[in-house]
């Protein structure tokens, strides 16, 4: 029996049905989307011309999973890893893909933690800063800041108007406020610091998630780098750095070169979500990440997910919590510990949350948060950047309190307290207890990454708290076992991973399928009420706050679900028929999310293909990837 035809295969992203593809012999083996290897069928060997270019055997795909499995475990450390998995998506898109999947879900507890650290955080990071020394060929689009008259025509090489959906671009540079941490260089990506060009990889590692948890089409995403120059002085004196050799340029060229950039995408690729990615915060004259959000948001779909995606998924865990604790948004009362670009992100965040459910000013709201940074509590007296000052005190109101983080626990009595400063151990028992004098059911998010910057390990948190505490992280922790059920018997407590994972790929998701003119902040609010509504602490108390990356495929369905109806009400949704029931709005987002797997070919003349057909997407014009070391 022929099975029926999916009610969205009509659609222009449906993943059904064969594939267009009008190259023959090598060019299909280069061609690292339509690539199958050694999985091409028979016929397909015979139409594609492909029979004398590959040996004889025929596996599946899961057989090419074992193999390319057991050769990743072959490679003597992470970052060869890391390398190793380069090299595959560079050949085979369908297979690289399968391969994270195949680590990550079906094999889950074994290897889930071991992948995600490998293609992002922190080995990531390791490749980013031996980026020129390993290079092989170049991924993704560079824009040099010395040539602004290139970024029109380079970036039109990456396709036509409707060919790109999702945008990544970083300047190569992150700061997160260190509150008294010896490391105060300040501009960091991963923690590492400056690393100029070798910034491409973060756009490259963040658009490899949108497709593993949401099914962006990888073929139609473009990781860009502003090359801007670097002040990392050991990337000037090597030899071998691909980047720009001059100092990192700032203040109005800055600013005019990120404008150019901006102002190009939206002229070529009108359709595109741009992504802000690592934009460091003492760039041009304060918080680059902030201000670029601020000024191109109200104009094009755009997120930075430092200040946002990190918000999001706080407020989500926040939720989640005060629903265990039986108290609502309008109880809540915040210490952010770090006010740096995440720190104060989650603040705004809140804050939104605050005022919308309570029908209050953001000034109000902001009333319910206390910052606190290097020179401590936040206040008016205080030297502050646009988006501190929103959430400032008034320093006559503190003359006679202490400004440090136990004083102010003892003054303000939290119930909610949050870590981004990267101090390791700044949560101590005596400022947790303080803490928990007040509140039965402390909400204690220490985010800070990596485990080692920590302010304090979940273990810590619940002993202090007799296993009170609802805890969430920055990075994945064991559960924690402890005498604390009823009759003093062991009870083990999952810890929930603040992972932006959960969040930021379902939002892009959903608005690259509705064509959203905006990301508003009620969007945001609906996707944090997506992830919050999935917490596995709603149907039991010992379970994580958050749901896990196991499940973000799901999740991300439910957040794009969220994104689009909140669009659609706001008429912010330019694509048409959008399906209005909930049950016909996820298999209208499924039918569109890429997965990894081997659709059949259909041969097609050169003349009148499509460049996907062609081979022609995420290439610079139609050149052939061949690669020069």
């Amino acid at each position: 029996m022929t099975p029926s035809k999916p009610k969205f295969a009509h659609l222009p992203l449906s993943t059904s049905g064969p594939i267009d593809c009008a190259l023959t012999g090598t060019s299909v083996l280069n061609t690292p989307y339509l690539n199958k290897g050694s999985a091409f069928p028979p016929d397909e060997r015979r139409v594609f011309s492909l029979s004398g270019l590959l040996p004889r055997g025929v596996q599946s795909l899961e057989q090419q999973v074992k193999r390319a499995y057991e050769q990743y475990s072959t490679r003597p450390n992470p970052l060869a890893k890391n390398t190793f998995l380069t090299s595959l998506k560079d050949q085979n898109e369908v297979l690289y893909y399968k391969r994270l999947i195949f680590s990550g879900v079906k094999l889950i507890e074994t290897h889930v933690e071991e992948m995600f650290s490998i293609i992002y955080t922190p080995t990531e990071g390791d490749a980013i800063q031996n980026y020129s020394s390993l290079f092989r060929r170049p991924q993704g689009c560079y824009l040099s800041i010395n040539d602004p008259d290139r970024v029109l025509p380079d970036l039109a090489q990456w396709g036509r108007p409707e060919d790109i959906d999702y945008i990544v671009v970083t300047d190569g540079i992150i700061e997160e406020h260190r509150v008294n941490h010896p490391c105060e260089d300040g501009e960091e990506i991963l923690g590492i610091g400056d690393q100029g060009v070798g910034g491409i990889l973060i756009s490259i590692a963040k658009l490899v998630l949108t497709t593993l948890c949401a099914g962006i089409h990888p073929s139609r995403c473009l990781p860009v780098v502003l090359d801007c120059g670097t002040d990392n002085q050991e990337l000037l004196k090597d030899e071998l750095y691909l980047g720009l050799r001059q100092s990192r340029v700032r203040g109005r060229q800055y600013d005019e070169f990120v404008d150019t950039f901006v102002n190009s995408v939206r002229k070529l690729y009108p359709r595109a979500y741009l992504h802000f990615e690592d934009f460091g915060l003492r760039n041009a004259n304060g918080s680059a990440a902030r201000r670029l959000l601020e000024l191109y948001r109200p104009n094009i779909p755009c997120f930075n997910d430092d200040v946002q995606g990190t918000g999001c998924v706080t407020l989500a865990a926040i939720l989640a919590g005060l629903h265990v604790s039986k108290q609502k948004l309008g109880d809540l009362r915040l210490v952010v510990f770090g006010a740096g670009s995440a720190g104060v992100g989650i603040a705004d965040q809140i804050r939104d949350a605050i005022a919308a459910e309570c029908d209050i000013s953001h000034e109000e709201a902001s009333k319910q948060i206390w910052l606190i940074d290097k020179p401590g509590l936040l206040t008016t007296e205080t030297e502050l950047s646009d988006a501190q000052r929103g959430f400032a005190k008034d320093a006559s109101s503190w003359n006679d309190q202490g400004r440090d983080l136990l004083s102010v626990v003892k003054s303000v009595r939290p119930n909610v307290l949050i870590g981004t400063s990267t101090v390791p151990g700044a949560f101590t028992e005596e400022i947790v207890k303080a803490m928990h004098e007040h509140a039965p059911r402390p909400i204690i998010l220490p985010l800070s990454n990596p485990t080692r910057l920590h302010e304090a390990t979940p273990a810590d948190l619940l002993k202090w708290t007799s296993g009170k505490a609802l805890v969430a992280t920055g990075s994945p922790f064991d559960p924690v076992s402890g005498p604390w059920g009823a009759n003093g018997e062991d009870v083990s407590i999952d810890i929930a991973e603040c992972n932006n994972s959960v969040v930021f790929p379902g939002i892009g998701l959903g608005c690259v399928l509705s064509r959203a003119r905006l990301l508003t902040d009620r969007m945001l609010v609906a996707a944090v009420e997506a992830v919050s509504s999935m917490s596995p602490a709603l149907q039991d108390p010992t379970a994580p706050l958050l749901p896990g990356v196991l499940s973000v495929k799901e999740i991300s369905v439910r957040v794009a679900r969220s994104v689009i109806k909140e669009a659609v009400d706001d008429d912010l949704a330019t694509e048409r028929d959008i399906p209005e029931s909930d049950g016909d709005l996820d298999e209208w987002i499924r039918e569109q999310m890429w997965e990894p797997r081997y659709r059949p070919l259909r041969h097609v003349q050169m003349e009148g293909a499509t460049r996907s057909a062609r081979g022609e997407l995420m290439k610079a014009g139609s050149v052939r990837r061949t690669g020069t070391f």
